[in-house]
């Protein structure tokens, strides 16, 4: 099984916006970009871009409010 996803582009995707609806996590737009070097310099997409977006294991504690997070 592949590591990442493979996303086709629509017509005005960014690495932001699709960061976002990846991760739900826009500054993860570079993750996205290292897979994808042939786009690097892509600001907004054509749309038909083939994109890996890696799969990533996000701690769920990271992104909790600490009153939130367990005590140890």
């Amino acid at each position: 099984m592949p590591n990442y996803y493979t996303y086709t582009a629509l017509a005005g995707d960014t690495f932001d916006s699709i960061a976002l609806d990846f991760y739900n996590q826009e500054s993860l737009s570079s993750t996205i970009i290292q897979a994808n070097p042939l786009y690097r310099n892509v600001l907004i997409f054509s749309g038909g871009e083939q994109l890996k977006v890696p799969i990533i294991e996000q701690q769920a504690a990271a992104s909790l409010p600490p009153w939130k997070k367990a005590s140890t």
